[in-house]
């Protein structure tokens, strides 16, 4: 009896990464793109449809590229080849000012929530991996971002699930190069326009070529554990218990300084619906709140922030419309 081709090791770490994320009996659905993250991702999914679990490949083709229609036909042919029951989405780009990578990251989603809904999908698998994780944190260094951003992305958010983020680049191209699975490169991952693609491209290699190739592990650890501090002190306070409607009340001055900061930003966003509101925002409501400073706060949308003479905070809308809940 001819003996099977041992299964390469970055292979099998993926194909153990997915299962260990997922429930059997359920349907998910994979994000593939048509690279070697989310390839191998599809490639390991393949692997379990033999065991209780059902998938549906879904390629969004955002319009964006001169042939994108073509690469998307062509990733559904590479994924129906792997045995998995395949779709393409169109999703219509918006123009914002938060920018095309923004933008088009917003109609995928909302594509992928609409199928996800509409094939009773238990969750939506991403790609992310650890590369992109410790790309994640060192931006919202580069940023000045508190905990929440700096925790990165989480293994679950929602109905999202990302099992690769213990697994590198390498380690994706490594598997779709032994299994012979094509993959397509987006020219977007590697346009220098995008500050993503920067850090990418020029910043995490000087960082790697001074720390080691553990720079990326040590990140995503850093990553793993702000996430745990910050879900500790997101379970010590009940945000909603300081807020009633567009007031945030006085009692919320007595928390601790890093409780009270979060629950004024939860509250602040609630009237933000593009989150234009940021730190600067938030330390001056908490200084209003904990009467350091008296007049009024102006804040996004068209909107101030005022202290009552109860000593409750309230966001108050300047055109005399009625506040935007999201």
């Amino acid at each position: 009896m001819p003996r099977r081709p041992r299964l390469d090791p970055a292979s099998a770490k993926i194909r153990k990464a997915v299962e260990d994320a997922l429930e059997p009996g359920h349907t998910y659905l994979i994000a593939v793109s048509g690279g070697a993250d989310s390839m191998s991702l599809a490639a390991a999914c393949a692997f379990l449809t033999r065991k209780d679990y059902e998938f549906v490949a879904v390629t969004v083709d955002h319009g964006l590229q001169e042939g994108s229609a073509e690469v998307a036909a062509r990733t559904q042919r590479a994924l129906t080849d792997l045995g998995l029951t395949a779709t393409v989405e169109t999703a219509e780009v918006t123009a914002t000012s938060d920018g095309l990578e923004a933008d088009a990251r917003t109609a995928r989603y909302a594509a992928l929530d609409r199928v996800a809904k509409e094939r009773g999908a238990a969750g939506v698998l991403l790609a992310h991996t650890q590369n992109d994780q410790a790309e994640t944190v060192l931006l919202g260094l580069l940023r000045g971002s508190g905990a929440r951003s700096l925790a990165g992305m989480r293994p679950r958010a929602g109905r999202y699930i990302r099992p690769l983020l213990g697994i590198t680049r390498a380690e994706t191209e490594s598997a779709t190069t032994a299994q012979n699975i094509p993959v397509w490169n987006d020219p977007m991952n590697s346009d220098p326009s995008f500050t993503r693609v920067k850090v990418r491209t020029q910043l995490m290699p000087a960082l790697a070529e001074v720390a080691g190739s553990g720079v990326y592990a040590n990140l995503a650890r850093t990553a793993h554990l702000l996430a745990m501090d910050s879900d500790e002190l997101e379970s010590q306070t009940d945000a909603q218990a300081h807020i009633r409607g567009d007031t945030l009340l006085h009692t919320a001055a007595e928390l601790p300084a890093a409780l009270r900061t979060r629950v004024i930003r939860d509250w602040l966003w609630q009237f933000s619906p593009t989150n234009e509101a940021g730190f600067h925002h938030v330390t001056a409501i908490d200084d209003l709140l904990t009467g350091a400073r008296t007049g009024a706060v102006s804040c996004p949308p068209a909107a101030e922030v005022v202290r009552t003479r109860a000593g409750d905070v309230q966001f108050r809308r300047c055109d005399g419309q009625a506040p935007i809940y999201r």
